[in-house]
């Protein structure tokens, strides 16, 4: 008898510790603490990809700037992968915004209208953030193809004024 009261309330005490757990994760997950690993990455990148374009913009020395150039078309190549990855993310933040549950009515409590609130909030950030991703992306490989072509019409000058 006793063994079965006292199984009894080891059992409770596990149902309670999972409810407990469980209870926590949710108030977590509603909180909404931290980015998810993909948006931490894309926000280096786009922090990246701007310094990358800034250096590109600064007047420097012509040699300097041929390496620079040189270094940055190399790294371009691999780097396209950013933009599909940006892509995906903006299908996700619209799948998930077309089946987000809507709060706007009288029968939502004013926690939940915050957290639907801050869930957009959060969406738009990350398209903004999307989007500058593919929009840097581009300007530093236009700037190293300009840079290119620029170097290309001097050599071809050179050639034809030595002759």
């Amino acid at each position: 008898m006793e063994l079965e009261h006292s199984s009894r309330k080891k059992e409770k005490s596990k149902a309670e510790e999972r409810k407990k757990k469980k209870k926590k994760q949710q108030q977590q997950k509603e909180k909404g603490e931290g980015m998810a690993l993909q948006w931490i990455v894309l926000s280096y990148i786009v922090a990246v990809e701007a310094a990358i374009a800034l250096i590109l913009t600064i007047p420097l020395p012509k040699a300097v700037k041929s390496r620079i150039v040189a270094l940055v078309s190399m790294i371009l190549q691999p780097a396209i992968s950013i933009v599909p990855f940006a892509g995906f993310q903006l299908l996700d933040i619209y799948w998930k915004n077309e089946h987000r549950l809507m709060c706007t009515s009288d029968i939502c409590t004013a926690a939940e209208r915050d957290r639907y609130e801050k869930s957009i909030y959060k969406a738009q950030r990350n398209v903004i953030m999307c989007v500058a991703a593919c929009l840097l992306y581009w300007c530093a490989y236009r700037i190293c193809k300009y840079h290119k072509e620029i170097q290309d019409l001097e050599a071809t000058e050179k050639r034809y004024k030595d002759m």
